[in-house]
């Protein structure tokens, strides 16, 4: 599916919210962070770093890399690693554009484009990890945070569950809207669909882009957005999501 934000807004989203992350981690990497039970936010600092080296590697050697990671210097400055990272990252997107190949773990898109992507959505959702364990909250883009909604059901939701099979997924649907835009998510015992909404579901939850985006990824709970329908079902949609993000 085509985004509606081009090549280059997502790296200056992977520049301004990574630069948000470090500014937030500052004089506070240990600090608990309470969407990942476990984690300091230097955990979460290092954790995104790795992340870009990832991406790094898979578009350098334009396969997987194997074995990952690599054994780390334990003495390396989780912050200044974070922006070294991010400036290699960044350069190296840049340079080879959104068609040129890349190895991804999303068969359908092979490109430097799909990691320009998912590392805009991967850097925004880990600076509110940071925010939310100093009580530094700051808005995320709504365009950005529509196309995240999209992103986290199309490519880590939708899709063969038959390794995870759940009996309680009976072919139910639940729309999830927001930002002018909607999704039908269809809820099989061993699949997940999403298509654009038909007819009346038997639930569905919406609210600004923002808020739905976080919901979706376990970041707030549904207080204060708008939900309809059999709620048990929106429990059911974030279990699954919590699955598919993990």
């Amino acid at each position: 599916m085509l985004s509606r934000i081009d090549f280059a807004s997502f790296l200056e989203h992977v520049r301004s919210d990574g630069d948000r992350l470090a500014l937030v981690a500052g004089g506070h990497l240990e600090a608990d962070v309470p969407p990942c039970p476990g984690w300091t936010v230097a955990d979460v600092v290092k954790h995104v770093a790795e992340v870009y080296e990832h991406k790094i590697a898979c578009t350098l050697t334009e396969r997987e890399p194997d074995p990952w990671p690599p054994a780390w210097p334990p003495e390396r400055d989780p912050l200044d690693w974070l922006a070294e990272a991010q400036d290699r990252l960044l350069s190296l997107l840049s340079e080879r554009g959104p068609e040129a190949h890349s190895a991804t773990w999303w068969p359908p898109d092979q490109t430097v484009g799909f990691w320009a992507r998912r590392m805009a959505h991967e850097t925004v959702i880990h600076r509110v990890d940071a925010e939310l364990s100093v009580g530094q909250p700051s808005p995320i883009d709504p365009d950005l945070a529509s196309d995240g909604v999209d992103e986290v059901l199309n490519i880590f939701l939708a899709g063969d569950w038959s390794e995870d099979p759940e009996d309680a997924c009976q072919g139910q649907r639940v729309v999830v809207t927001t930002g002018g835009r909607a999704w039908e998510v269809k809820l099989d015992r061993e699949s997940v669909e999403v298509i654009s909404p038909q007819g009346v579901p038997d639930a569905e939850i919406s609210g600004d882009p923002e808020s739905v985006l976080l919901w979706l990824w376990g970041r707030r709970s549904e207080a204060g957005l708008s939900q309809g329908g059999d709620p048990s079902l929106l429990s059911l949609l974030r279990a699954r999501l919590k699955m598919a993000t993990q």
